[in-house]
């Protein structure tokens, strides 16, 4: 509620929020507007006997330029922020379908724990296996696998090796041999993925890979 010009309290709607508006503007910084004030009542108030030097007036001169083009900077720049995002958001659903390579088939084995992870088989497999590796590309464990549908599947491996002994914590690697329907050999592994679908969460593009939402920028290929 405030008085307008004839002395009644009004409660009008846009005086109201002229008057949250000026409230709520920051005073805490000074903006070029502001140091242009300044110079021009330091030129009105100046001493006559002693007026300001001319050195001076264009050094102050030269910092409102200064500060006028690092406004227009950071205006040019949160412009193009924002461009780059809508970008990526449109690049994101455009791959929708595509086949996403995360560049790693690496899973982590934490202690005393069994590891679940998924391969997308692009065909239907006959037969096949399910190969756990180690740095050196040495074969662990060899799960048989039975006739899958074309798809992504799940497996789940209890940490052991052939042998039946418990392997230790830490990064191994998945791949995957089988026998196509026609009889013809193909391979597979963990990472590599059709972008099922994209979703926006604060600012960032996610793409639904198997059953998990990765980070679109993680992406290291992303193939017809």
């Amino acid at each position: 509620m405030a008085i307008n010009a004839y002395g009644a309290y009004t409660t009008d709607a846009a005086y109201t929020g002229a008057t949250t508006a000026a409230t709520n503007e920051d005073k805490s910084s000074l903006g070029k507007d502001d140091f242009l004030k300044l110079l021009l009542l330091e030129l009105k108030y100046q001493d006559p006997t002693s007026p300001m030097d001319s050195e001076k007036i264009l050094s102050q001169t030269s910092q409102l330029a200064t500060l006028e083009s690092t406004e227009n900077t950071n205006k040019a720049l949160e412009t193009l922020a924002a461009s780059l995002t809508s970008s990526m958001q449109y690049s994101g659903i455009s791959a929708i379908g595509k086949m996403a390579d995360t560049g790693s088939n690496a899973i982590v084995k934490e202690k005393d724990t069994s590891a679940t992870f998924e391969i997308y088989f692009p065909e239907k497999v006959a037969s096949g296996k399910v190969n756990i590796l180690d740095s050196a590309g040495k074969v662990l464990r060899s799960i048989e696998i039975a006739e899958t549908a074309a798809g992504t599947a799940q497996y789940k491996w209890d940490g052991k090796d052939n042998g039946g002994t418990l392997l230790e914590e830490g990064i191994y690697y998945v791949e995957s041999t089988y026998t196509k329907t026609d009889g013809t050999s193909a391979t597979a592994r963990v990472g590599r993925y059709p972008i099922e679908s994209i979703k926006f969460e604060g600012g960032t593009t996610y793409a639904k890979l198997g059953s998990s939402y990765v980070d679109f920028s993680t992406i290291k290929e992303i193939t017809n």
